[in-house]
């Protein structure tokens, strides 16, 4: 019998762990609820109703191919060693994951189990990510090659082992708690393909322009991302479905629109490598998910934490209103546009000087789309942890003016703001009206960015950074042409703070 372990990958189109597990006898698919995953710090409420959406929809299409969808609560061994003793288990097949720590030492559990009931484990890899890599050189090359193998149709239809219904375990039987996220995206397939239909016929169109600013980024991203975190589509769906869109615009036609859509269609389709790209760095190195990439910055950030500034960082009352507009979006929303993802990192991670770490385990229980390899290599490029990217600093208040110029987001999420004059809507300080309980700025703005940048410096030119660092580019460097370590000075490097960050993951 094959047993089809579902995690992140919960479709059954270009599904090739059950493909092929159709195809060498009968299966039994199988989802497990683990409790000690979902009491680690960086899941919650919004990540588990996401998931019993989509969980829904995987029934009703495995249902379709004849097999019923087994769904258990309980550590996974234990649950395998019951389907065993019934059934035999010959073949467990399970897509390869980089997830975080807990399910990486999950997996080495279910190795040592697999070899001593003599099982067969078959892991194929669903996406650009490469187990055990050498090295970096012909990464990008193999991607583009993966992404392009045709899509693995529908399983075969076989006979289902059990007519029994099993549903999704209660949240409180999981120790979760409702975290108020009253306008999360909707999970299941269904929901993917409409997302990935609207943004190909009408909302990508401005993607390019429109991905930046918080008051557009929720139509005019894909909003793709929480379904491939969760596995509803496959990326490589994604990639296939962007190069078709690409190849049928009228390049002989040189309108205005079809130059819009040709570079929102160019920067989301490069953006869908870099995001194989950043949980590469995962896969290979999953201490990032814990320490400095470079470890010359091991001795800044350090305890104690300012616990008054995390609180009002959490709960979006700094008193400045860019960064407390987007962490109550964020938290009632569950999704955030990238650009206002690195300004609340840059500003806890600067101008609070906080650790990455707690923030970031914080952000990722608010992200219904929550992918460590992305998340954590995110956090510390935005915190200056690299060692091999540019130094950014936002100032929140530059960004409310670029992206929120009338402060039509202010006033929707920060409502203590809503009568203030334009004048003053980000920087409210400056008004004499009553602020309705608005707290002032926690911290001063340009004092406190000139002296993370002061204490970022001085390590950034140290004598041993730069051989530390050329180590880690060897490692993750992207491997772009001509792509070198190059001394900056500190005006140039921090006049780079404020433009479009290249390796920016809209979806």
């Amino acid at each position: 019998m094959q047993v089809v372990w579902f995690k992140r990958d919960l479709r059954t189109l270009d599904h090739e762990a059950l493909y092929r597990a159709s195809h060498a006898g009968d299966v039994l698919p199988i989802y497990i609820f683990e409790p000690e995953l979902w009491n680690q710090p960086d899941l919650s409420h919004r990540h588990y109703k996401f998931l019993c959406d989509c969980l829904a929809e995987l029934k009703i299409e495995l249902k379709e191919v004849g097999q019923n969808l087994i769904i258990k609560t309980g550590d996974v061994t234990n649950i395998l060693s019951q389907i065993h003793s019934n059934h035999r288990i010959h073949t467990l097949w399970s897509h390869q994951e980089t997830w975080n720590d807990w399910t990486y030492k999950r997996d080495q559990k279910v190795k040592k189990w697999i070899t001593k009931n003599s099982i067969l484990w078959n892991q194929p890899a669903q996406n650009g990510v490469i187990r055990n890599i050498r090295n970096r050189n012909r990464w990008s090359k193999y991607w583009h090659i993966k992404m392009s193998e045709p899509v693995y149709g529908k399983p075969k239809k076989t006979k289902s082992l059990t007519n029994k219904s099993y549903h999704s375990p209660d949240a409180k039987k999981l120790r979760l708690e409702d975290d108020n996220c009253s306008i999360i995206q909707k999970g299941g397939r269904s929901e993917a393909l409409k997302m990935l239909d609207s943004f190909f016929s009408q909302r990508g169109r401005g993607y390019s322009k429109e991905m930046s600013s918080p008051v557009t980024a929720h139509h005019s991203c894909s909003r793709l991302s929480p379904h491939l975190a969760f596995g509803t589509i496959s990326i490589r769906e994604v990639f296939q479905k962007t190069e078709a869109a690409r190849a049928g615009i009228n390049i002989d036609t040189l309108t205005k629109d079809n130059n819009l859509w040709r570079r929102s269609l160019r920067s989301f389709s490069s953006r869908l490598r870099w995001h194989c790209h950043f949980i590469q760095k995962l896969e290979d190195e999953p201490q990032i998910e814990y320490e400095n990439m470079h470890s010359t910055y091991n001795t800044l950030r350090q305890d104690p934490i300012n616990w008054g500034h995390f609180e009002a960082w959490k709960k979006g009352q700094t008193g400045f209103p860019m960064i407390d507009a987007c962490m109550r979006s964020l938290i009632s929303t569950g999704w955030l546009n990238f650009r206002m993802r690195a300004m609340l990192i840059s500003f806890a991670s600067y101008h609070l000087w906080l650790h990455w770490r707690k923030p970031a385990i914080y952000l990722a229980r608010l992200f219904t789309d929550y992918e460590p390899g992305i998340h954590y290599s995110q956090a510390q490029m935005q915190s200056g942890t690299t060692g091999i990217n540019s130094i950014r600093i936002y100032n929140p208040i530059k960004q409310g003016l670029d992206h929120d110029p009338k402060g039509t987001f202010i006033r929707k999420w920060v409502p203590e703001l809503a009568a203030l004059d334009i004048k003053y809507i980000h920087k409210p300080w400056e008004s004499k009206m009553p602020l309705d309980g608005y707290p002032s700025p926690i911290v001063n703005e340009k004092s406190a960015r000139q002296a993370a940048a002061k204490n970022i410096y001085t390590l950034r030119y140290s004598s041993m950074h730069k051989e530390i660092s050329r180590d880690i580019l060897k490692k993750h460097g992207s491997r772009k042409k001509n792509h070198r370590i190059i001394k900056i000075n500190k005006k140039k490097e921090a006049s780079l703070n404020e433009q479009n960050i290249q390796q920016e993951m809209l979806f």
